[in-house]
C-alpha cells in the first residue's frame, strides 16, 4: 500500500509542481524502503544460533532497524529539503492539480491511520502486560520493530497534515513559499525521526544494558540467595529484541564444597531464566570479593534505582 501511495504522491507532486507533495512522496518512499528492511529484520534475527553465532542472530534486528532509520534520512529529508530548495529558489504561481492533491493525501491519511492504530493497539497491550503507562513502555522497550512502525506512522500522519496545510496556503495565496516551507517542515520531521531510530538502534548494537529496573530485580534477586555474601558486579547486555545476557560476580559463602556451588549456581540460573523469559543467557563467576566490595554490597540497597527485592 506505501508503494503504490509513494508512486500517486510523486505523479501529482511532479504534474503540479508541489514541493510538499514530491516530499511527501519521498517520505512513503522512505516507509516503503523501510518496510523491506524491517522484514528482512524479522526474518533473519529469527534463525536459530550457530557455531559462528552462539549467542544466535538477535541483534540482526537493531542492525536492519538502523539501516531503516538511514534511510528515512537518506531518501526523505534529504530529498525533501532538495524540494525546499528548489521551491524557494525557483519562484512559480499556483498549481493545477489541488483536487488531486487532496485527494491522494486523505487517502494516505485513511490508510496510514489504520497502521498507527494497530500499531498503538499493540503497544498499549504490551505496556499493559508490562505494567508500564504507554509512553513510559515506548520508552522502555527494546524493540526496534515496533518502535520504528510506530513512530514512522506517526510522523506519516504529522507530514500528511503539514503537507496538506502547506498545498491548501499554496492555494489560498498563490505563493510558492508555502509550498517550500511544507517541504522544509517535513524534511525536518524525517531528520528527527531518523536521528531518533538510529540512535536507539546505535545503542543497541554497541551492547545496551536492560533497563534499570530488570538489573535492580536481578541484584535484589541474587542477594536473596543464602549462599551468596555479597553480589560484586551486575553485568547485562541486549543480545536480541527480547533476548538479553547476564552475566553477575557473585562472592559465595565461606565452606562451600565445588557440589554446593555447582548446584548453587543451577538453582540461580534456572530461577532467574523461569522468572525472567527474556534473560536467556545466565553465567555466573564465583569470586573472592574484597572488604571494600563487601562493604559496599552490604551499603546498597538500589544501586540500579529500582525496589524489587524478590527471592529465587
Amino acid at each position: 500500500m506505501n508503494a503504490l501511495i509513494a508512486v500517486a504522491k510523486l505523479v501529482v507532486g511532479a504534474v503540479s509542481g508541489s514541493s510538499a507533495m514530491l516530499a511527501e512522496g519521498a517520505h512513503s518512499v522512505a516507509d516503503t524502503v523501510n518496510e523491506v528492511f524491517l522484514l528482512t529484520s524479522l526474518r533473519r534475527s529469527s534463525r536459530p544460533p550457530d557455531s559462528k553465532h552462539p549467542f544466535g542472530y538477535g541483534a540482526e534486528r537493531f542492525f536492519w532497524s538502523l539501516l531503516a532509520a538511514i534511510g528515512t534520512f537518506l531518501s526523505g529529508a534529504l530529498f525533501s529539503a532538495y524540494q525546499a530548495f528548489r521551491a524557494f529558489t525557483e519562484p512559480g504561481g499556483g498549481e493545477d492539480s489541488y483536487l488531486w492533491s487532496y485527494a491522494v493525501l486523505g487517502l494516505a491519511f485513511v490508510a496510514e491511520g489504520v497502521s498507527w492504530v494497530r500499531s498503538v493497539s499493540q503497544l498499549r497491550g504490551e505496556a499493559r502486560t508490562a505494567d508500564h503507562g504507554f509512553f513510559d513502555h515506548l520508552r522502555r522497550s527494546r524493540d526496534p520493530t515496533v518502535k520504528t512502525v510506530f513512530s514512522e506512522d506517526a510522523a506519516a500522519l504529522l507530514g500528511i497534515g503539514i503537507a496538506t496545510t502547506a498545498v491548501g496556503l499554496h492555494q489560498a495565496t498563490g505563493n510558492r513559499l508555502w509550498d517550500g516551507l511544507g517541504a522544509a517542515m517535513i524534511a525536518v520531521l524525517l531528520t528527527v525521526v531518523a536521528f531518533y531510530l538510529g540512535r536507539h538502534n546505535m545503542a543497541l548494537l554497541t551492547g545496551q544494558s536492560a533497563d534499570p529496573t530488570l538489573r535492580q530485580q536481578l541484584w535484589n534477586e541474587l542477594m536473596a540467595v543464602p549462599e551468596v555474601d555479597a553480589v560484586v558486579e551486575v553485568l547485562t547486555m541486549h543480545i536480541g529484541a527480547d533476548e538479553i545476557l547476564l552475566a553477575a560476580r557473585l562472592d559465595l559463602a565461606d565452606g562451600l564444597t565445588s557440589n554446593d556451588i555447582e548446584d548453587v549456581s543451577s538453582h540461580i540460573a534456572h530461577a532467574i531464566s523461569a522468572r525472567h523469559p527474556d534473560v536467556t543467557q545466565v553465567f555466573l563467576d564465583a569470586t573472592r570479593a574484597s572488604e571494600h566490595e563487601r562493604e559496599r554490597a552490604r551499603r546498597l540497597t538500589a544501586p540500579y534505582g529500582g525496589t524489587s527485592s524478590s527471592s529465587i
